[in-house]
């Protein structure tokens, strides 16, 4: 029987991801994970920079969840020793909600880290620019978001309050670790096709500062699930519009290995001092 000390309730997917988090249990020998980072394009240094990988899992072989089918996304989790002695569940790949439409596949990744005793959830991604002066190599952090994909990962009467979604608490560590850091509105689009220059002007025109294809219906998920919740972008290209450079997921990767072992360190200095 999965263990049902962490999430309760049979909303749905609970009963999937609750079975996940034993899976995992019995794969690292780790009772309960009190971080959860899921690493989006870009990221995927930090993992190595958070502590000593105790157990790697591959993704694909844990219930409720597929390898990973976007380039740049790594196939396993790692459970990790942070230096406190406590460990984090790191996600080297997301389920986007472009792959299969599925909003339940997109919330089982924070739903299983719920389940699994996590306290907390860093989400990453790599992402447009509506404001050309974040250029690409600059991290931001998520104050906000506005979702467009049109879906949402709850059912029935679920009034979750959004108002502080993303941790202030947690926003404040990480300008103390770096006082130069911004805040920006995250605009996701359900894709995978890019915006198009008018749907970054209404994104503009709405208040958003950043536009992706992730993270907003995570977020929504991990707060059903009792997750507080810290977002931090990566801008990885200026969005369509903004300037003339046709956009490639090719640039994405690229912009995301030259910041790489800048944006780990910071983002492995902020979860240590979660």
């Amino acid at each position: 029987m999965s263990d049902e000390r962490f999430v309760t309730g049979n909303h749905p997917g609970f009963p999937q991801a609750r079975e996940a988090a034993q899976a995992l249990r019995d794969s690292t020998g780790v009772d309960r994970h009190r971080i959860a980072v899921v690493l989006g394009s870009g990221w995927g240094q930090a993992a190595d920079r958070l502590g000593e990988t105790v157990a790697t899992v591959p993704t694909a072989e844990l219930p409720g969840f597929n390898a990973p089918s976007v380039p740049g996304h790594r196939p396993t989790l790692r459970s990790v020793r942070l230096p406190d002695g406590s460990h984090a569940l790191v996600f080297g790949s997301r389920t986007h909600y472009y792959e299969s439409r599925d909003v339940d596949a997109v919330a089982h990744t924070v739903r299983t880290a719920a389940a699994a005793g996590a306290e907390t959830v860093v989400l990453t991604n790599g992402c447009g620019g509506i404001n050309p002066a974040l250029t690409p190599g600059t991290p931001v952090l998520i104050s906000d978001h506005v979702n467009l994909t049109g879906d949402t990962p709850l059912r029935g009467p679920e009034f979750v309050d959004m108002t502080d979604l993303y941790s202030p608490r947690i926003r404040r560590i990480a300008r103390d670790v770096d006082p130069e850091l911004t805040e920006g509105v995250y605009v996701q689009f359900a894709g995978p096709q890019y915006e198009t220059p008018a749907e970054v002007r209404y994104a503009r025109t709405i208040g958003g500062d950043l536009v992706g294809m992730s993270t907003a219906l995570d977020a929504v998920a991990a707060r059903h699930a009792g997750l507080e919740v810290f977002g931090i972008s990566l801008v990885t290209n200026l969005a369509a519009g903004v300037s003339d450079q046709p956009l490639s997921h090719t640039e994405v990767l690229q912009a995301g290995t030259e910041a790489g072992p800048r944006i780990a360190a910071l983002l492995a200095e902020i979860i240590h001092r979660i």
